[in-house]
């Protein structure tokens, strides 16, 4: 029987009864976790990169490398930004079916249960953030939502 617990918050798969969850986990700094913890913030932001493409997202159904990514959209802003609505429209790219989100207040040990939220994962888009969250105006990033928090 596999263990039904998790051991380590950074883990991005987790084994619950047999069923494999995919887990997204991402650090934040004291002012946007606190926000989050309290359920004001209910997205987070993230750039249009091939490093995050690599991450969050699949290319026909698949993982492929940051160099990959670069090769498919490029590494500069615009270039990035267009490719990717043309490639997401012809499905080509699809996002990575996270389980769950797993916020950290910078990168906590698993003990330190006070620095990490769980989350459902609500999906994630491709569009312009609030900017009393952190984001820039009339600038795309992948938008991670958030729904309840869970224990």
């Amino acid at each position: 029987m596999k263990n039904k617990n998790i051991k380590e918050p950074h883990n991005p798969k987790l084994i619950v009864d047999e069923v494999m969850l995919l887990l997204l986990q991402l650090s934040l700094i004291t002012k946007w976790f606190q926000m989050t913890k309290q359920l004001i913030k209910r997205e987070d932001y993230r750039l249009i990169t091939p490093y995050w493409c690599n991450r969050l997202l699949l290319w026909r159904g698949k993982s492929i490398s940051k160099s990959q990514w670069i090769q498919k959209i490029g590494d500069r802003e615009y270039s990035t930004e267009f490719l990717m609505k043309k490639y997401i429209n012809l499905g080509f790219i699809t996002f990575k079916p996270f389980d769950f989100n797993i916020m950290t207040l910078g990168y906590p040990k698993a003990t330190d249960t006070e620095k990490i939220l769980k989350l459902e994962h609500k999906g994630i888009e491709i569009r312009t953030g609030n900017p009393e969250w952190g984001a820039e105006p009339n600038k795309l990033y992948f938008v991670i939502k958030h729904g309840a928090v869970l224990l």
